[in-house]
């Protein structure tokens, strides 16, 4: 039985086999469709290159472009950290004048009263100058004490209705905006 099993398998094999190596008509004109749009398909394959090339060359570009821009921004950056000082402290300078000319003053006169008084208007305009700057102290007479703004240097025993509170500055602390350069330097009570 099993030489006729395996006669009986070499006979469908062998037909198979003449089935497949004979085309049928649908199957000639697929094969024929297919050699018909090769060209098709190889110009197709170019324009997919070309377009691959172009978009290479187009992020170089880019990349160039964005490498440049970095380092522009990174120069100005720099220029602009060393150069930013500059607006303040020429803004400074006729406060300096000031007081050179208060200590000139002051050797040549005797006149207490005047020298005192023309300190107290360069401190004014001083202050004036810190406020067009945006800098503002820190309020601490009476205020309650604020780890955000204060800086306890020290505690007193003033009873429960100055407990927690400030009651005294030894420096004043300030801001720039909204946010503390310097912190004050408060005595608080317990």
């Amino acid at each position: 039985m099993s030489k006729e099993n395996e006669n009986i398998k070499d006979e469908e094999l062998e037909t198979q086999e003449s089935q497949e190596t004979q085309a049928s008509p649908e199957m000639q004109e697929t094969q024929e469709a297919a050699e018909e749009t090769e060209p098709g398909v190889e110009e197709q394959l170019a324009k997919a290159q070309e377009r691959i090339a172009e978009l290479e060359d187009k992020n170089l570009r880019m990349m160039a472009e964005f490498d440049n821009y970095r380092r522009r921004t990174n120069k100005e950056k720099l220029e602009l950290m060393a150069t930013a000082g500059e607006r303040i402290f020429k803004e400074m300078l006729p406060l300096v004048d000031d007081f050179e000319r208060a200590v000139a003053v002051m050797d040549k006169t005797n006149d207490i009263d005047a020298v005192r008084e023309g300190i107290k208007l360069i401190q004014q305009k001083f202050i004036s100058f810190l406020d067009k700057q945006d800098v503002h102290a820190i309020e601490t007479e009476g205020a309650d004490f604020n780890t955000d703004e204060h800086e306890a240097v020290t505690t007193f025993a003033a009873g429960e209705d100055k407990k927690g509170k400030v009651i005294d500055c030894t420096q004043k602390g300030y801001k720039l905006g909204e946010k503390v350069i310097r912190f004050a330097k408060v005595v608080v009570g317990e």
